[in-house]
């Protein structure tokens, strides 16, 4: 039976909702349970999966709601001790103590910090854009993690930001470097001379892993959000970006790194990039460059991006290294055997079916229908990470049960021969993945040997030696239970075509002379130039452990503990929004 209980004005972040939804999944007795605020939105999430109850729908979007499905009404008061418990230890650090209270609206996050030039955003979408109006109202720079923001309000509010000389890197941008410090999803990088501006995520971070396994670093790593390249957007943000890094003298080598763009925009950062006064590399994936050109060459792998950035940088010509395959006693091509590929990035994800799609030349484009990248022929290449798998649960990230529960399905497939897997470390990561993992890889090993089959599990780590995870220890613990581990996603993928007996060639590409095409002139950067060469001064509107990091890494950090205004009312939000609109323009005429 379905029982709700609401936490009156007990608004908590995403992250602690997922977090305590899997704590209070474990308990025995709860069937099913969600843990949501009371958004709009959120209601419609609960009418969807029948979890809807007369409580649920006279809760307001600051209201925190539990709804399990449970046996006995006893249940509830166990659920209740361990919502306390959990909520309670947040509220303290590692020693105990109480944690400082962050401020309750803009003009108490001004006066904590005066100087403060960029705003970090991760609140429910639907209220993401109303705040990042007004921090560029504010002359801040926006950094907005959130999703669900409409493309219509993304071309707006960078539009606006680019006439005030600012940036909005998002929505939806999960991955950041500013000046050495890291911003939201990202791993502990090496300070460095390479900058890298990308659509965010994944791509980001696996290029910077392998920057700073190679012993180099990055300076920047800005994220656009994955629309700034469309026609609609039009690449806004990363033109001003591309002026602002080509101008920095930290800056030596410039990573571009995107999904193939619309025509007309490609053709705009195209021209813009041929006119760097530094050396340039692009990659659009999904697309297989056969040449380079002087200091502007054209990766087509995110392993490929790196090594030849590093290799610029340090003067060195560019070589072509081929990939070093496992050994072992695989498949045989006449076996037809298939590769099962579960990622928790959506970037990797899209960069393994790729090479899967050309080595196997499948003549049909990778996909993205419900988080599918690849499924044709037994071969099947996912995003875990797709909202059709994150609604109102864990990012699999934070959370391994989906993936468990699709490499148990793979073994049902006959044809499986290969489970091919991330793991991502970093901050806002799964403390222990690998170990997390262990227990179903180590299941599903002994299942394939008792029905005389063959199964191997090929996996990348994603990560530095400075991530809080360990990263030698996750490859130590997967190893041991004999996965088969690559250096990058990439090599994974090699590994996993060559162990079903096919293999992948990569031509070897000439350079020649660079064309430097008509572009437009550099806008006005002073202010971004400015954010991407001294550590930001930040205001943290939402996760709380993004306002942890940064303050570890030296920055002077607000944490705004914010609260849906306007109760929550998206309606008359869009009035409020309207309104205040109106007041700066007439203020902009006077």
């Amino acid at each position: 039976m379905l029982k709700t209980i609401v936490k009156k004005g007990s608004y908590q972040d995403s992250v602690v909702l997922m977090l305590l939804t899997n704590k209070l999944s474990s308990i025995d007795g709860v069937k099913k349970v969600s843990v949501m605020m009371a958004t709009p939105a959120n209601k419609d999430i609960y009418k969807q999966g029948g979890m809807d109850t007369e409580e649920l729908m006279e809760a307001t979007a600051n209201d925190m709601v539990i709804v399990a499905d449970v046996d006995e009404d006893d249940m509830l008061n166990v659920i209740m001790e361990e919502v306390e418990i959990f909520l309670k230890n947040q509220a303290t650090t590692s020693d105990g103590k109480a944690k400082e209270e962050g401020v309750r609206s803009w003009e108490a996050a001004f006066r904590a910090e005066s100087d403060a030039n960029l705003v970090v955003i991760s609140i429910p979408g639907a209220y993401a854009a109303f705040e990042a109006d007004r921090a560029l109202d504010e002359n801040l720079h926006v950094f907005m993690f959130s999703d669900n923001v409409t493309i219509e309000d993304e071309l707006r509010l960078k539009q606006k930001a680019h006439k005030k000389g600012l940036l909005v890197m998002g929505p939806d941008c999960g991955t950041g470097i500013i000046s050495g410090v890291p911003i939201a999803f990202t791993n502990h990088v090496t300070p460095g001379a390479i900058g890298i501006i990308g659509a965010s995520g994944t791509g980001i971070q696996e290029l910077t892993t392998i920057i700073d396994r190679m012993g180099e670093g990055v300076a920047n790593a800005i994220g656009t959000g994955g629309r700034d390249l469309s026609t609609v957007v039009g690449g806004i943000t990363m033109m001003d970006t591309i002026d602002a890094m080509d101008q920095d003298e930290e800056t030596k080598v410039l990573i571009v790194i995107s999904k193939p763009p619309a025509k007309e925009v490609k053709d705009r950062i195209v021209s813009k990039l041929s006119n760097c006064t530094k050396p340039v590399v692009t990659l659009f994936l999904g697309e297989k460059p056969d040449y380079h050109e002087e200091d502007f060459y054209h990766a087509y792998t995110l392993e490929e991006a790196a090594k030849i950035a590093v290799s610029l940088l340090r003067g060195e010509t560019i070589k072509y290294e081929k990939t070093e395959l496992p050994k072992g006693d695989f498949f045989k091509a006449e076996e037809n055997k298939t590769i099962k590929a579960y990622y928790s990035g959506g970037t990797l994800a899209g960069e393994a079916a790729m090479l899967i799609k050309d080595a196997l030349h499948l003549s049909i484009p990778p996909e993205k229908k419900k988080g599918f990248m690849l499924n044709i022929d037994g071969h099947i290449v996912v995003d875990l990470g797709d909202d059709e798998y994150t609604q109102g649960k864990p990012h699999p990230m934070i959370d391994p049960t989906k993936r468990v529960e699709c490499m148990e399905d793979a073994m049902v497939d006959e044809s499986t021969g290969v489970i091919l897997l991330d793991v991502v470390l970093g901050y806002g990561s799964h403390e222990d993945m690998a170990g997390a993992l262990l227990p179903a890889i180590t299941s599903l090993k002994e299942k394939a040997k008792a029905q005389n089959r063959k199964i191997f599990f090929v996996a990348t780590v994603c990560g530095t030696r400075k991530d809080y995870q360990g990263y030698d220890d996750q490859i130590s613990k997967l190893t041991s239970a004999g996965v088969i581990v690559c250096e990058s996603n990439k090599a994974a993928v090699d590994a996993a075509i060559h162990i079903i007996g096919n293999k992948f060639d990569e031509p070897v590409k000439e350079i020649r002379k660079k064309e430097c095409l008509p572009c437009e002139a550099a806008g006005s950067f002073d202010q971004v130039a400015r954010l991407i060469s001294q550590k930001p001064n930040i205001i943290n509107l939402g996760l709380k452990s993004f306002a942890k990091v940064a303050s570890e890494f030296g920055c002077e950090v607000v944490q705004y503990d914010w609260l849906p205004p306007a109760d929550g009312n998206i309606e008359l939000l869009k009035v409020l929004q309207f309104l205040r609109n109106y007041e700066n323009n007439e203020c902009d005429h006077k």
